[in-house]
């Protein structure tokens, strides 16, 4: 739904998007095409908010500068091979992968995309260009804190007196940081206050390598905490949170022994535990506080949580401040069995780095999306 232009309408919903896979996105495009007889609209156009961590701050930062899906999904596949550029022998100890494409390929997209010419300075986080609130979480390693960066003028580090204003900084930069993953890719150092006597530098990696990366719950306190300066009305008819994430896969060990837990298995698998718990759990505070309409099973006690339109009963004992839906396709053996997509092996869609079976990852968004996704989803918006 549109905003209200007029001051004396009451407040109009919001929809807001925490993005990743390229293919349910696209489904959703496509549907909204046919639904408003609007063969032009993209996604920037229709949602309010949009956000991401890691690779979803990749496509949240293109669905606002105003990239059709098509365009986004282009960008991948003939440039998956390009970014994901083995660095020298010698680095490999301590990153997998050159930086400099990743890098240079943003920052030629996003400048296209929002109008620059070639040569033009790179975009920056304050560009007026940009269709959607756009937040992406970082992971400020010289903090040690979590750091979600938006582009909402009223925040407190956005202010222009600032010279670290936050708007000020290049917008390729920041998404760099959001997908410096750990031992795959070098990390970001981000120069705040440049020119100034004030100068500083913080080192950033990757926004999964803390509690958000999925950061639907996130979105939703910044657009509603009063710190945060949006101050957007919460109800299940005035916002709408559609979560999408890149797959899930339970990492199950039926035949693991005590002996097995060493400090090199610690290391492996503890940090993705972590990141998968708390991903789980911003979806379940989703689906408690959100009037939810679509999800997978969460677990065995909890269900999915998912409401009928109008339910008379609710899952909680207090009132829904959203709507929400959540679509996050399986990516273990069964849930591909399920979506008839028996020959793909899911050792070859888990890994962040597995550009060699982007087909098969298309595939499986493709699936998910014709048998899953579904506008009646969003009522009423």
């Amino acid at each position: 739904m549109r905003r209200y232009k007029h001051s004396l309408n009451p407040p109009p919903p919001r929809k807001f998007l925490p993005a990743t896979a390229v293919e349910i996105l696209a489904k959703l495009e496509a549907d909204l095409h046919a639904r408003l007889g609007t063969p032009d609209l993209i996604l920037g156009d229709w949602f309010d908010f949009v956000c991401g961590t890691s690779t979803g701050a990749i496509i949240a930062a293109c669905i606002s500068a105003g990239m059709s899906m098509d365009r986004i999904r282009a960008f991948y596949v003939e440039s998956g091979e390009q970014m994901f550029d083995k660095t020298s022998v010698f680095k490999r100890l301590r990153y997998s992968y050159n930086d400099e494409p990743l890098a240079a390929k943003l920052r030629a997209e996003l400048n296209h995309a929002l109008g620059y010419s070639d040569g033009a300075p790179p975009a920056t986080l304050g560009d007026t260009g940009l269709r959607t609130l756009l937040m992406m979480v970082l992971r400020n390693h010289s903090t040690d804190s979590p750091w979600p960066v938006w582009n909402n003028p009223e925040a407190k580090y956005n202010q222009p007196n600032r010279k670290d204003c936050n708007l000020n900084l290049p917008l390729w930069q920041l998404i760099r940081a959001s997908t410096a993953a750990p031992t795959f890719f070098p990390p970001e150092v981000v120069t705040f206050a440049p020119g100034t006597p004030n100068e500083y530098q913080f080192v950033f990696v990757d926004g999964g390598v803390t509690t958000y990366n999925n950061p639907a719950f996130l979105a939703f306190q910044m657009a509603t905490a009063a710190p945060y300066k949006l101050n957007w009305q919460t109800g299940r008819d005035k916002l709408l949170l559609v979560s999408v994430g890149t797959g899930c896969a339970a990492f199950a060990r039926p035949s693991l022994q005590a002996d097995d837990l060493w400090l090199g298995d610690h290391v492996k698998n503890v940090p993705r535990a972590l990141m998968n718990g708390a991903c789980t759990g911003w979806d379940m505070a989703c689906r408690i506080l959100g009037d939810c309409r679509f999800g997978s099973q969460l677990d065995r006690e909890l269900g999915d949580m998912v409401l009928a339109v109008d339910a008379p009963v609710s899952n909680w004992t207090g009132s829904k401040q959203f709507t929400y839906v959540r679509y996050d396709p399986d990516v273990n053996q069964a849930g591909l069995n399920a979506l008839g997509l028996e020959g793909i092996q899911p050792e070859n869609v888990q890994v962040m780095d597995s550009v060699e079976h982007i087909r098969d990852i298309q595939r499986i968004g493709l699936a998910y999306a014709q048998k899953y996704v579904s506008l009646q989803h969003l009522h009423p918006f």
